[in-house]
């Protein structure tokens, strides 16, 4: 009899600037993804960031009115955080910006072996625009989710930018791109691989 697959537990964070319900290239973006995750077993859910009060801060719980800490029990029960950013002005959305601040307080909240909470857990980041910046924006967020203790797959990201100086977006496009669809799959195929790999395995203890 073959193995049964360890389950393995997504959360997609949509960092988009529109609110719940207008559509959203970044959450287009993250259901593509989450079509590949599942098709790999995963299980999904998806949390659009501005529809939550995060309040500015580097700590897991800013008080009074702050909803972050409903979102990071969401990121403590996953396996894999997809985050998933439109370009603006060439970088990360204010909204992508924030949630990585929030995260910045994981390193200093550890388990019983001194390691930070988020280490062995894995990271996918997807992008879309109708402007250049698309490997600015991965690259900034793959160093900030390492830095925090993310495990990063290899080609653990995808992306979508449409041409320079016009307003297509990717909700607007009839058919997904052949190399942005494989490159969606391959990057959700790799995410799974090493979060299975990480929950069998976990990295040494830190003390």
């Amino acid at each position: 009899m073959p193995e049964t697959p360890q389950s393995v537990r997504a959360l997609g964070l949509v960092c988009s600037l529109k609110p719940s319900p207008a559509e959203s290239s970044s959450a287009l973006m993250l259901e593509h993804v989450f079509d590949n995750l599942r098709a790999q077993g995963a299980e999904c859910e998806a949390v659009r960031c501005v529809d939550f009060n995060i309040a500015p801060g580097v700590e897991a719980d800013m008080g009074s009115g702050d909803q972050w800490p409903q979102i990071r029990e969401k990121v403590l029960a996953a396996d894999i955080l997809v985050m998933s950013s439109p370009v603006w002005l060439g970088h990360p959305a204010s909204v992508t910006q924030r949630v990585l601040e929030r995260l910045d307080a994981e390193l200093s909240t550890t388990d019983d072996e001194g390691r930070p909470v988020m280490v062995g857990k894995v990271a996918l980041v997807a992008v879309v625009g109708n402007e250049d910046g698309a490997h600015k924006v991965v690259a900034d967020l793959f160093q900030g989710l390492n830095d925090v203790g993310f495990s990063l797959p290899a080609q653990g990201c995808t992306y979508w930018n449409g041409p320079a100086m016009e307003t297509g977006d990717y909700k607007d496009l009839d058919d997904v791109p052949e190399q942005v669809a494989s490159t969606t799959a391959a990057a959700a195929r790799n995410a799974v691989h090493l979060a299975r790999v990480l929950k069998q395995s976990q990295y040494q203890p830190y003390e």
